[in-house]
C-alpha cells in the first residue's frame, strides 16, 4: 500500500508542477502593465522666451479711466503695502497726470506721474515743454517702473508728514500733497478726491493695525532721513506739474471748452474719463495735456 501511494505521488507531481506554472502565467497576465513615463525634452531658451511673452500683460493703446484702473490696480496696491501711500491716491494721480495713460509722457516714456529729472537721476531722459521749454522728464522701461519710482520720489522731507497718516486716509493724503506743493492748482486735492469717489478707488485701500503702522512708519521715515542729503536744495520748491483746470459754467459745452483750450473733444474726454458729452455746472475738468 505504501509503495502504491509513493507511485501515485510520483505520477501526480508533473501535473502539480504544470498547474503551478500555469497559475504563475495567469498571475503575470493579470498584473497591471508597466506604463512607460514619456521623456520630456529639455526646455530651450526659445521656448522659455515664448512662454514669457505669452504671460506678459498686453499694453492697451488707448486707455479709458476704467481700463486704466483695471490695468494698474495691483501695482498700486503693492506700493501701498510697501510704503503706506493709499492705492486710491496713486491711481488718482496716475489718471490725472497721464490723462488715463494716454499722454505723450506715458506713451513714449512710460512716465505716468510727470516726474522730472533730478541730479541723481541716471536713467533715460525725454525733453518736453512744461514749466520751461525742453524740461527734462524721466523715462522708464515700463509703467510699473514709473509707479515704483513715484513711491521713491515721495520719500522726501517735504512729504514726510504724509507717511504718518493711515494708509487708507486718502483725504488726508490728497490735502497733504496739495499743501506740500505737489501741483500748482489750488483745487488739486479736490480733483484727486473727486476721482477717487467717482471711481470708488478707495475700495483698494487697506487698513493696518497700530503695530503694523508703527513698523511701516519707522522703516519709511528712516529711508526718508537717508535721502535728505541727496535732495537738491532749492530756495523755492517748484511744483513738478502745472495743471490747468476749468470749472464748468452754465452754457459751457464740451465743444466750447475744447476750442477754448486748444484741445480736441476726444482729448478732453480722455483726460477726464468722460463717457459722453454731458457736463454739469461746477464740474472740474483737466484741460492741459
Amino acid at each position: 500500500m505504501q509503495n502504491l501511494n509513493i507511485k501515485s505521488l510520483l505520477l501526480l507531481l508533473p501535473c502539480m508542477i504544470l498547474m503551478m506554472g500555469s497559475c504563475g502565467i495567469l498571475k503575470k497576465q493579470r498584473s497591471s502593465p508597466q506604463v512607460q513615463t514619456p521623456v520630456t525634452a529639455p526646455k530651450t531658451k526659445e521656448a522659455e522666451s515664448t512662454k514669457s511673452r505669452e504671460t506678459q500683460i498686453p499694453e492697451i493703446k488707448n486707455y479709458t479711466a476704467i481700463s486704466y484702473i483695471e490695468r494698474f490696480k495691483q501695482i498700486a496696491i503693492r506700493e501701498m503695502n510697501n510704503s503706506g501711500i493709499p492705492a486710491s491716491i496713486t491711481l488718482a494721480q496716475g489718471i490725472l497726470e497721464s490723462g488715463n495713460g494716454n499722454s505723450q509722457l506715458a506713451l513714449e516714456g512710460n512716465n505716468h506721474f510727470g516726474i522730472k529729472c533730478t541730479p541723481e537721476w541716471k536713467g533715460k531722459r525725454m525733453l518736453k515743454d512744461d514749466d520751461q521749454k525742453d524740461d527734462c522728464f524721466r523715462v522708464y522701461s515700463s509703467p510699473e517702473e514709473s509707479f515704483k519710482d513715484h513711491t521713491e520720489f515721495l520719500k522726501r522731507k517735504r512729504y514726510a508728514p504724509l507717511f504718518e497718516l493711515d494708509k487708507n486716509d486718502y483725504r488726508g493724503w490728497a490735502t497733504g500733497l496739495k499743501d506740500a506743493g505737489y501741483a500748482t492748482n489750488p483745487r488739486y486735492a479736490d480733483l484727486l478726491i473727486s476721482l477717487i469717489e467717482r471711481y470708488n478707488l478707495n475700495r483698494f485701500d487697506r487698513m493696518e493695525t497700530e503695530t503694523e503702522k508703527i513698523i511701516r512708519e519707522d522703516r519709511v521715515l528712516t529711508e526718508i532721513a537717508k535721502n535728505i542729503p541727496q535732495e537738491k536744495k532749492e530756495e523755492v520748491p517748484r511744483p513738478r506739474v502745472i495743471m490747468k483746470i476749468h470749472e464748468v459754467k452754465s452754457g459751457d459745452t464740451l465743444a466750447s471748452i475744447s476750442k477754448q483750450f486748444g484741445l480736441s473733444m476726444d482729448e478732453v474726454k480722455q483726460l477726464n474719463g468722460l463717457e459722453d458729452t454731458n457736463l454739469k455746472p461746477g464740474q472740474l475738468l483737466v484741460v492741459s495735456k
